[in-house]
């Protein structure tokens, strides 16, 4: 595997293959800017305005203040951006097109930290190896190798089996070393101290999306200095230039105020634009192939394996979902069985107390999963990162946290909460009618939670969350049957009743429990079905298994419309 190109220090993987000369021609990128709703409106606002620059190995600072354009350049450069906002320019490394594979051969590291807490500062970085080496060139004490030997350049020894939560990573004495190994490390940085800026060997220089200056860092006082700016003694260099940049520092000369066409008329620009009209010579013009789908390194099932495995040990260090899920059925469980303990079949109690029971379980099936919300928020950043950096396809990751949570938070409390309800309501004694009970309260329950998937993966909050989950919910409650007659209400919302959670699973549980059971008082006799018949509930064969069906239905659009909108997230900066 070969990173040469990098945004700043790795601590993931390290490489032994000289670094890359990156170059950028003529780069314009623009945005549309929007309102508070989400409208496009006004004029593009620029953000690059023709920026051309070569970095080669070493470190390859890009600074300027704030809004200056250092971090879109940065990110342009990694395929970060949006590439409907490159309206011209093109990225080559070594004189060569850049698509969307760079993500395969780089490494893109954000300001703040974005692993998994859970796992220690080894497991992380195993993790990282595994999905980013070719399992077919690199074998497991390859990559342990690999591992050992970026926790010592690190200095970690003493916590690599300490989480990452707890730990700080090292980060200036990395960059150092790998720069002077003959990487190619671009990182944007804002106002460095002078310990910092003297490590830098190239100085890219920007202000309100223009090349300044771009250079040799240590040639960059000289440059100014011909230009009547001084900088005093003992003044940081990189004060001394954003004070150039700001105006806030007067030429000797006669310079009215400081620009971008001193840079462009100098002589190392000119050579610049002349070895990238070598470099681009035979290329196309216009923009780079940026944008493009990208292999992986890695199969599909291996990838299960790996970021399956690492959900797995997350959930197991991290179990108080579990817990709490499990807890709170048990305590249901119990509760219903109490309150409906032994239901006779004297009327009417038996069919009051019945269709009570049943309402507040499927109650406690679809709004006992909102926990489920937080699925896809929690881990959002993370997913991005690491989607967006190649290490996985975004059916793995879907796939691996939807089974890694149904399991231990939603089918195991199920069955135990089933196990105890049942039994304590004292309702038909058949066992084939428990098992019709708990597949019917398992596709309740799974059919709610994958409505709280869509809108997991939909939004990036918990309160938006919240909101959208909790009004489809009541709807479905509404017109589940119980609390509205079906076949009285309004025609124009009667159709309400076809997607709504509660019906399909009251109308299954009480068939099930109603067909062939006889209920009687002093003076009369009713058959269940008698009961089903007057509800307009049909409870043949079809009648009965097509709720189940619809569960089904509900549960498969659901997920399938959350894992289209997990592809729908924008991963451009």
């Amino acid at each position: 595997l070969s990173m040469p190109l990098r945004s700043a220090d790795d601590p993931e993987v390290m490489f032994q293959v000289p670094g890359p000369t990156v170059s950028f021609s003529r780069l314009h990128y623009s945005v549309m800017e929007s309102n508070g709703l989400c409208h496009k409106t006004g004029p593009e606002k620029h953000i690059l305005r023709d920026v051309s620059g070569i970095m080669r190995p070493g470190m390859n600072a890009i600074m300027g203040p704030t809004g200056s354009g250092k971090t879109s350049l940065l990110d342009v450069i990694a395929g970060r951006k949006d590439p409907a906002g490159l309206k011209f320019g093109q990225v080559l490394i070594d004189g060569k097109m850049v698509d969307s594979d760079l993500r395969l051969i780089s490494a893109y590291v954000v300001q703040d930290d974005i692993l998994m807490g859970t796992l220690s500062v080894r497991e992380n970085l195993l993790f990282s190896v595994n999905l980013r080496l070719d399992p077919r060139h690199y074998s497991a004490a390859d990559k342990q190798q690999r591992v050992d030997s970026i926790i010592d350049d690190l200095g970690l020894q003493d916590c690599a089996h300490t989480k990452v939560s707890r730990t700080h990573l090292q980060r200036s004495g990395l960059v150092s070393l790998l720069s002077r190994s003959g990487k190619t490390i671009v990182f944007s940085i804002h106002q460095p101290r002078y310990s910092i800026f003297s490590r830098f060997d190239h100085l890219t220089l920007m202000h309100r999306g223009e090349l300044v200056y771009a250079g040799a860092a240590g040639k960059a006082l000289s440059y100014f200095t011909d230009l009547g700016y001084h900088c005093e003694p003992f003044n940081n260099p990189s004060d001394f230039f954003l004070d150039v940049t700001n105006g806030e520092a007067q030429s000797t000369l006669d310079i009215t105020s400081f620009n971008y066409v001193s840079y462009r008329q100098s002589t190392q620009y000119q050579r610049v634009v002349e070895e990238l009209d070598h470099l681009t010579h035979g290329l196309e013009g216009g923009v780079g192939g940026q944008g493009q789908k990208a292999d992986y390194v890695t199969s599909f099932w291996y990838q299960m394996r790996i970021v399956g495995g690492r959900m797995v040990v997350n959930s197991l260090r991290n179990p108080q979902t579990s817990y709490a899920q499990l807890a709170l059925n048990i305590f249901f469980a119990l509760l219903v069985g109490l309150i409906y303990y032994q239901i006779p079949l004297t009327l009417p109690e038996a069919l009051q107390n019945r269709m009570g029971a049943f309402f507040f379980l499927i109650i406690n099936m679809v709004f006992g999963n909102l926990s489920a919300v937080e699925l896809f928020i929690n881990e959002r950043a993370l997913f991005i990162h690491e989607n967006s950096s190649g290490y996985y396809r975004t059916s793995v990751y879907f796939l691996s946290k939807i089974f890694t949570d149904l399991i231990p938070n939603r089918i195991v409390p199920i069955l135990i909460f089933s196990a105890i309800a049942y039994y304590m309501m004292g309702l038909k004694p058949a066992f084939t009618a428990f098992l019709l009970f708990t597949l019917t309260m398992s596709l309740v329950s799974l059919a709610g939670v994958s409505l709280a998937f869509l809108v997991s993966a939909s939004v990036s909050s918990f309160a938006m969350a919240n909101v959208l989950i909790a009004l489809p919910f009541v709807f479905m409650m509404v017109f589940g049957g119980f609390l509205v007659n079906l076949n009285s209400m309004l025609s124009w919302l009667s159709w309400l009743k076809w997607i709504s959670i509660f019906r399909y699973g009251l109308e299954a549980v009480t068939i099930n429990e109603f067909k062939g059971q006889i209920f009687y008082s002093n003076t009369t006799i009713l058959p269940g079905e008698v009961y089903l018949e007057t509800q307009g509930i049909d409870y043949s064969t079809w009648g009965f298994w097509q709720n189940h069906v619809a569960l089904a239905g509900i549960i498969t659009v659901c997920m399938v419309l959350a894992y289209i909108q997990l592809r729908r997230i924008n991963r451009w900066k």
